[in-house]
């Protein structure tokens, strides 16, 4: 059984303040099961964004884990909004969390 979503985006946003970025949660979805999108502003003006890596694409020994695929490496933060909003239509569970690091990949990606 997979962590649920509340406790996976509260252990994210400790971890990536421990490493000194800036994290918080732009949108809540579904405390239990919500999908989570976590976008990254480079402060530069480019912006990064990572989507839930489907399931089927995991392999069996992650099955408990959270994976993401980077949607978007280096875009706009009005592309990533406008990725974003489609999403919440998909599905208005979804979380959305937000982090500010100039250099190097979120902490989920350790």
């Amino acid at each position: 059984m997979r962590l649920q979503s509340h406790i996976w985006v509260s252990a994210f946003l400790r971890k990536e303040q421990a490493d000194g970025a800036w994290a918080g949660i732009t949108r809540k979805g579904s405390p239990e099961a919500g999908a989570i999108f976590i976008s990254q502003n480079h402060l530069n003006g480019n912006w990064s964004l990572f989507a839930p890596l489907p399931q089927a694409l995991a392999a069996e020994d992650e099955a408990l884990g959270r994976r993401f695929e980077c949607v978007i490496k280096t875009g706009s933060e009005d592309e990533v909004r406008a990725y974003l909003e489609r999403q919440i239509r998909f599905d208005s569970d979804c979380w959305i969390v937000e982090t500010e690091r100039r250099d190097g990949a979120p902490s989920f990606m350790d």
